[in-house]
């Protein structure tokens, strides 16, 4: 069941979770597990997490939350099993740093009869959580196609810097590709860069090195973008070459709000989704509705003349 695909209607049903909420008596607990931040975006789902925590905490005095932040898979499944043996949690929203090695670890708070709520990454097992909350990944990458297909009517060298190699990306990296079928693009390489701008930085250094003829760079990300960026700079590079990340960090939104020949435009895929799925789970609980299947948030094309909506100026994204 896919249930809304609109952060606007995400917004109205939020709205509505204060209706009725002093008829609820019964105390539920809530865990929320999410990677300890260790880059732009991750530190937007530990801020956005805390935001909607304290927000739901004064709305609801029946409703608990234990929050863990995880810098890797051994402490985010100790943090689930304390979650599950000592804070007697009734659901779990997880963002799993790396959902291979957390799905074991994820059945098991499933099996103890916990309602579960995984964000973002694709668990290795199907039909384990009772709610995914995410981007849209394919809309990612065929968004981020189909403008480069507007800006390139002749075709194209470019280079592509890959998230991790995770479901989601692999996701976003097949629609981009399918999107420039037929068309002269050309991806001269393509490499793993890990969402992070250190080896964004060193890998674009090394495209750089190999491929003197780059027309653009698909970094998919902002924060590989920021490395990007850099490298370009240093190499005398930056007024030839122009770059797309994704997820719409503050910097590179207002880069493309003061209309950045260089970084023309964005793509979204905001960490608020974390807030949307601890709103979504505490619905369950304390109003009894139905909000199991998928929750899937539009990636859109941020432009000059929409950029400013994406501007979350009071956040470390």
């Amino acid at each position: 069941m896919n249930l809304m695909k609109t952060t606007a209607l995400a917004a109205l049903v939020v709205g509505g979770l204060t209706v009725g909420a002093a008829a609820q008596d019964k105390t539920y607990t809530i865990g929320v597990s999410v990677p300890t931040a260790d880059h732009g975006w991750t530190g937007g789902v530990d801020f956005f997490a805390q935001q909607a925590i304290d927000r739901l905490q004064k709305a609801y005095s029946n409703v608990k939350f234990v929050l863990a932040t995880a810098p890797d898979s051994t402490k985010q499944a100790a943090d689930l099993e304390d979650m599950v043996s000592t804070r007697n949690i009734d659901g779990l929203v997880i963002l799993p740093g790396d959902p291979d090695a957390m799905t074991a670890s994820i059945k098991k708070v499933k099996d103890a009869g916990k309602w579960v709520t995984v964000i973002d990454r694709q668990l290795s097992q199907s039909n384990i959580e009772d709610l995914y909350v995410a981007g849209d990944n394919p809309g990612l990458g065929a968004t981020t196609a189909a403008y480069f297909k507007q800006a390139m009517p002749n075709g194209g060298n470019i280079v592509v810097l890959r998230g991790a190699p995770i479901p989601i990306d692999k996701q976003r990296v097949d629609a981009f590709m399918d999107g420039i079928k037929g068309t002269n693009i050309k991806v001269l390489d393509s490499q793993f860069a890990n969402w992070n701008r250190d080896d964004g930085y060193k890998i674009m250094q090394d495209f750089l090195t190999k491929y003197p003829n780059i027309d653009a760079v698909w970094a998919q990300d902002d924060d590989t973008l920021v490395g990007v960026l850099k490298a370009l700079k240093e190499a005398g590079r930056d007024d030839k070459i122009w770059a797309v990340g994704g997820a719409g960090m503050n910097q590179i939104v207002k880069m493309v709000e003061a209309g950045s020949k260089q970084v023309p435009v964005d793509v979204s895929y905001n960490p608020n989704m974390v807030a949307t799925a601890i709103d979504l789970t505490t619905l369950h609980f304390v109003a009894g509705s139905q909000v199991d299947g998928n929750f899937i948030i539009n990636s859109t094309l941020i432009t000059k003349d929409n950029a400013a909506q994406f501007d979350y100026a009071n956040t470390p994204f």
